[in-house]
């Protein structure tokens, strides 16, 4: 059994606040806070992209009127997912979403454990930046759809139709470079362990969760040896759990 993988992808709106001026400003007020446009979603092992708009919802009349129910349907997603997989998504998705769930009173949805394609990457690659454009454009998987920029998105807060179709091509395929950037750096990132979910000598790489795995030498700690595996699907590096007995070194305390 593998862990059910949820790529997700939020839009939201800015907040609408009165300043003084245009530059380097600090708003005086909040006059409409920001709220949840749309969201895609899909789950690994699936063709279908699930992208809904506020505008999907009956008793959509603009502004967040539809927002709720949105968010009830990310929140069943979310429930249903072992592990989701979001770019720059511990930071703005999750906690994004998680804002406006606590705003509009709702329970938290089950626990899931959260891969963010961003800032996991960083701890193991430094490239040039890292944008989800950027890093698909390197990585030759395509880049993001081209757009008119916040005319986009003050289009749908207006309820028009032609902007809100334009932003739920722009969210879904967002999640397809999502899928194809974290297949590429699945191997690479710190994840959680397949075998957990499946209870089996496996890979522990969740995208693939492969048995052929190869004895490539010994993993030493300060007072233990572990064997060591590579899978040769993937290439992701393991060890056993359970070390080959103590060494006759000494431990500084």
């Amino acid at each position: 059994m593998k862990p059910a993988i949820l790529f997700l992808d939020i839009e939201t709106t800015p907040d609408v606040v009165w300043v003084w001026g245009v530059y380097q400003q600090n708003a005086i007020a909040v006059k409409e806070h920001w709220y949840v446009l749309s969201f895609a979603a899909k789950w690994m092992g699936s063709r279908n992209i699930v992208v809904n708009g506020l505008d999907d919802y009956k008793g959509y009349k603009g502004g967040e009127s539809t927002e709720r129910m949105l968010l009830r349907d990310v929140h069943q997603l979310l429930s249903m997912a072992d592990i989701v997989v979001a770019h720059n998504g511990r930071d703005f998705d999750v906690r994004k979403l998680n804002a406006r769930f606590i705003a509009h009173g709702m329970q938290p949805p089950s626990p899931y454990k959260v891969i963010d394609t961003k800032n996991d990457l960083v701890m193991v690659a430094k490239f040039s930046s890292n944008r989800l454009n950027w890093l698909c454009e390197q990585l030759g998987i395509g880049r993001k759809l081209d757009h008119e920029g916040f005319r986009m998105w003050e289009g749908c807060m207006n309820g028009e139709s032609k902007w809100w179709n334009k932003m739920k091509r722009y969210n879904k395929h967002d999640i397809k470079l999502l899928e194809e950037l974290y297949n590429i750096l699945a191997p690479w990132i710190p994840q959680p362990n397949a075998g957990v979910y499946s209870g089996s000598h496996c890979c522990p790489n969740p995208a693939c969760a492969s048995k052929d795995l190869e004895k490539r030498g010994m993993s030493r700690s300060k007072t233990r040896i572990y064997q060591r595996y590579q899978c040769r699907k993937c290439g992701t590096w393991s060890r056993d759990v359970k070390s080959q007995g103590g060494t006759t070194i000494t431990r500084a305390v």
